[in-house]
């Protein structure tokens, strides 16, 4: 099973970028981090609009298998990380060959991303910086990677 980011904003040198790097190079999944920019300017609904044409473009392309998109939003299902867990080993055990997870910008995602996902995910009641969310979403990747192969990383 491959991993697919695609988020908003580029990562800067900083303990954000490293996290997600020593995450990323944890993992066994095949992951690529996708990072996409709207034009500068753009404000409100206009750069929602222009990031959902980014996202869209970007969710065009793909392995060739089939896929599940996962958006991370605000109104989304909030869920331990066992859930998350055994969520991701069913999408690999019904044949999913890749899942993509959408992070948008500060301003959220456009319904029309929303409703094309398969799961929107939410990381609690609290409002993160999106360059956050890439950490918290990698951490609980990985997290999820070892509690399915049985590692003792996690423990309850």
């Amino acid at each position: 099973m491959r991993i697919r980011i695609i988020a908003l904003g580029r990562a800067r040198a900083g303990p954000e970028k490293s996290l997600v790097e020593t995450y990323a190079g944890r993992l066994t999944w095949p992951c690529e981090i996708v990072e996409l920019e709207a034009k500068k300017g753009l404000e409100g609904a206009a750069l929602v609009s222009a990031e959902a044409a980014l996202i869209d473009k970007a969710l065009q392309k793909g392995t060739g298998g089939q896929r599940a998109v996962i958006a991370l939003d605000e109104r989304g299902q909030v869920f331990g990380s066992r859930e998350f867990a055994r969520r991701l080993g069913a999408l690999a055990n019904q044949g999913y060959a890749e899942i993509v997870f959408v992070i948008g910008g500060a301003d959220g995602l456009a319904p029309a991303i929303r409703d094309r996902a398969d799961l929107l995910l939410a990381f609690g009641a609290m409002t993160w910086p999106h360059m956050l969310v890439r950490v918290l979403l990698m951490e609980q990747i990985y997290r999820a990677q070892t509690i399915l192969a049985g590692h003792p990383y996690h423990r309850d």
